[in-house]
């Protein structure tokens, strides 16, 4: 590809509206192009790069046996109706009416599809286990689209489906997949992504893991152990707490139950500094109302800490939002205490296993202006069921080793793996005979990776202050051959010699015939992020030899005879690609 018939420009500024690097840098270096909020079109390195990453993806997808299958965008409510999602997934999912008056949705993900697809072929135990794929266009509404590629609301998309007679067969399964996850993350350059434990959403199943690569940028909160390597997504870590000796709960007989006044105290933080104790001497009430019909969910815990709605969301069943509390309810809103509260009908009232055991506890009076001391949950509250449904914090305490060594980071989710169970094919009646004559229903697991954000955070991992420094196995072109002082004609038969050898020899070579100045050559260059460069000037073309440099590697540039440039430039190939591939983990 000659530079100058390339589609696409490039520009010095960087956008204000950027709050990922690799957001700024893929706008800049023509990468791709803003077309509605969270939706961008693809410009042709951005594409040769998805199509890389595709293409290790089908690789790995198909040594696990994967069949690659394709699903309609748009999809039939019905189905959605089927596993019972068209109702309970929330406005990410877009639904609209054909023109015959169809409900419709446009597919955001496909178990449902997957299960429609062979429901009637795998009627037979015999053709169990099986595992299809698609790399496809998806559409999810999201609310808050961010970070270029990062978050987006259409993307393209692998996701995989296996079907399994056992549990056991799913678990040996899922752990191959696992494993050629880590080695598809390694083969596109950034193998220190981390695989963590987390929720299953609206997805459904038993367990799953999330990989994370850990950067600034990142949306998502990632709990680790610094200690023993325990790694899991806030959303999913467990809260261990202790009580500390001296502090609320420890050492002394439960203290009475006393009112006390405390006008225009709302929050823990004010309740606090006016009974002169630390937060996690208190108990706070967090309120929420359910999605499906506004009644009260009341939830109380330690004071110091903060509730993990998606364990919350869990545990429930069913999404909630944060609670507007009216006159009406009965619920005094910063005075709620778990002592003789009455709330409305319908009202579910939970507690986090951070109180278990406390006493000498201050809490709200369920009375305006009124606060409680001397809260003893087991003597008050005798009928509390205790559940983890906090949030872990930094220097918290490891569930794994036990220590305070807890961490928290920022994460890009690039991809994700579930067990399903039979969430989807017992909802949608897919059975199987077994060898004996009997109807049993299958299992399945889900494996997702998202081509374009993988491509993002790449991106994101591997930049420096002049734009991406792409792994060979993914950049756009292996080599980047600049053409210094395109007017001189010594210089360009030399550049254009060298461009016919290298293509050739096999060599995926851009080359900037244009006849502009160094600094936009070489800053043009740095955007396109090209593993391998090649400089033909006027100073190297008297000497007799070209120039070699690897991106983001100044102290690599050496100079070459032009005779022996190719030969080179395929070692210089080799020897990325070799490094590269000792990072990836062998095949289970």
């Amino acid at each position: 590809m000659k530079l100058s018939k390339l589609v696409g420009d490039r520009f010095k500024e960087t956008p204000s509206d950027c709050v990922a690097a690799s957001h700024a840098l893929m706008l800049r270096g023509g990468y791709m192009k803003y077309v509605a909020n969270g939706i961008y079109s693809s410009l042709p390195p951005l594409k040769r790069i998805t199509k890389k990453i595709e293409e290790i993806i089908r690789e790995e997808m198909d040594a696990l046996e994967g069949q690659e299958v394709s699903f309609p965008v748009a999809l039939p409510a019905s189905l959605w109706e089927e596993s019972g999602r068209y109702a309970s997934v929330g406005s990410e999912l877009l639904r609209f009416t054909d023109r015959n008056g169809a409900k419709m949705v446009l597919g955001m993900t496909h178990e449902e599809a997957a299960v429609q697809l062979v429901r009637e072929y795998a009627s037979t135990y015999s053709r169990y286990p099986f595992m299809i794929y698609q790399i496809q266009t998806k559409f999810r509404d999201e609310a808050r689209p961010r970070a270029g590629l990062i978050r987006v609301r259409e993307f393209t998309m692998k996701d995989a489906y296996s079907f399994h007679t056992s549990q056991e067969d799913l678990e040996n399964y899922y752990a191959r997949c696992l494993r050629a996850y880590q080695r598809i993350f390694a083969r596109a350059g950034i193998p220190e992504v981390v695989c963590v434990a987390s929720d299953s959403g609206m997805m459904g199943g038993n367990l799953s893991h999330e990989f994370m690569l850990l950067t600034p940028a990142g949306e998502d909160s990632i709990v680790l152990c610094l200690e023993c390597g325990y790694s899991a997504n806030m959303e999913a870590a467990e809260c261990i707490y202790h009580t500390e000796e001296g502090s609320a709960g420890t050492g002394s007989a439960p203290s009475a139950l006393l009112p006390v006044e405390t006008p225009g105290v709302h929050t823990i933080e004010e309740l606090a500094d006016f009974l002169h104790i630390a937060p996690s001497s208190t108990c706070k009430a967090v309120v929420y109302q359910k999605n499906r019909d506004d009644s009260y969910v009341v939830l109380f815990l330690r004071g110091d800490l903060e509730v993990n709605e998606a364990k919350l969301t869990s545990f429930l069943g069913e999404d909630i939002h944060p609670a507007v509390i009216t006159e009406e309810s009965g619920l005094q809103a910063g005075f709620i205490g778990p002592v003789s509260l009455r709330g409305p009908e319908g009202t579910t009232v939970l507690f986090d296993r951070s109180l278990e055991g406390l006493s000498g506890l201050a809490c709200g009076a369920n009375r305006e202006g009124w606060h409680m001391t001397g809260l003893d949950l087991k003597r008050d509250c005798p009928d509390a069921v205790y559940r983890d449904f906090a949030k872990a914090s930094a220097g918290g305490i490891c569930p794994v080793c036990g220590r305070r060594s807890l961490t928290i980071s920022r994460g890009i989710e690039v991809g994700n793996i579930f067990q399903l169970g039979d969430k989807y094919t017992r909802s949608m009646h897919m059975q199987y005979v077994d060898e004996k004559g009997n109807s049993h229903t299958p299992i399945m697991g889900c494996y997702g990776i998202g081509v374009g954000r993988l491509a993002a955070s790449v991106c994101e991992a591997k930049h420096d202050d002049y734009g991406p420094v792409w792994p060979i196995s993914i950049a756009p072109w292996q080599v980047h051959l600049c053409c210094m002082r395109g007017d001189n004609a010594e210089v360009r038969a030399q550049a254009d010699r060298l461009y016919e050898a290298l293509q050739k020899a096999g060599v995926e070579v851009l080359y900037d015939d244009r006849n502009v100045s160094a600094g936009v050559m070489f800053s043009d260059a740095d955007l396109l992020g090209v593993p391998v460069r090649l400089v033909a000037s006027p100073r190297n073309r008297k000497e007799g030899c070209v120039e070699l440099s690897l991106r983001g590697d100044r102290a690599s540039t050496v100079k070459l005879p032009e005779e022996t440039a190719v030969d080179s430039v395929l070692a210089k190939i080799r020897e990325l690609a070799e490094a590269l591939e000792a990072k990836v983990p062998e095949r289970i």
